[in-house]
């Protein structure tokens, strides 16, 4: 089974840019669509963005279009998540997640959680000013 390994995050100040990496390892990412999501501080998890399997199509949640790009390079076997001109409410422990259950199709991003989803073990991002 696919297992998931987040990194990247670290320190930033607002403004600033940082990319966020999710890497495969025993499984590849194009079986299931993958996405990002993000945990902040006494705050329930949630969605960021997505990726299909065949790495097509992309959605986003809404505030945060336009600031944040997913990607895959699938040499690699590694999902991105570029976020720029962070802003304090960025911070939070990011996920990366592949799952059945995780529909990423016209822009619109989905999950619910099935028994063959692989969750990544978080990479923390603060925000300093």
């Amino acid at each position: 089974q696919v297992q998931l390994v987040e990194s990247g995050g670290g320190l930033v100040h607002p403004g600033e840019s940082l990319t966020l990496s999710c890497a495969a390892t025993g499984g590849r990412l194009d079986s299931y669509a993958t996405g990002w999501f993000r945990q902040a501080p006494g705050k329930q998890r949630e969605r960021v963005a997505c990726i299909n399997a065949a790495a097509t199509g992309t959605a986003y949640v809404e505030p945060l279009k336009g600031r944040f790009t997913i990607s895959r390079n699938d040499a690699k076997d590694t999902v991105y998540l570029q976020m720029k001109i962070v802003e304090s409410e960025d911070a939070a422990i990011y996920y990366c997640a592949t799952d059945p259950g995780l529909v990423c199709a016209s822009g619109q991003f989905h999950y619910t959680k099935t028994s063959f989803g692989t969750w990544g073990q978080g990479t923390q991002v603060l925000i300093s000013s």
